[in-house]
């Protein structure tokens, strides 16, 4: 290679050996600035988050049939929450929680004290503000 870059073959024979030019109105750009003009291009922005969210895997609302026993026992815990608004009694309730962004969703199981029995949308009310649909409720136990 060095025979042929010596040699009168060579095409840049003229312009090999000048110095290297430098703009007299420009300054020279930092190396870090010149690395950044070459990162990646996101041309699909929000494809890498739809791609993780197709992903995502969600349950799906359980056609639930209870046994009459356990449908009874939730039924009298419910009657006995409704007739005894602010009784504080502790409940712990596993219910369904719908995924807000596509179908299905989780099962959630939450301690809390029970408030009231909101009748307009027959849902469970605690004291922090949780509220609880009836026909999402799949367990529902309360301590003495």
């Amino acid at each position: 290679m060095d025979n042929y870059r010596s040699g009168s073959d060579f095409p840049y024979n003229d312009i090999i050996n000048l110095p290297h030019h430098t703009s007299p109105t420009r300054k020279h750009m930092p190396l870090l600035d010149r690395a950044a003009q070459f990162s990646p291009f996101a041309a699909l922005t929000g494809y890498d988050e739809d791609v993780q969210e197709a992903g995502r895997l969600t349950d799906e609302k359980l056609g639930i049939d209870f046994d009459d026993y356990k449908q009874d026992t939730m039924d009298s815990i419910i009657r006995y929450l409704s007739e005894n608004p602010g009784c504080n009694r502790r409940i712990t309730v596993t219910y369904f929680v719908p995924d807000a962004k596509k179908g299905g969703g989780k099962y959630q199981t939450v301690d809390g004290v029970f408030k009231y029995i909101d009748i307009s949308d027959m849902s469970l009310c605690l004291k922090d503000g949780t509220r609880i649909n009836k026909n999402d409720i799949y367990d529902l136990k309360y301590s003495d």
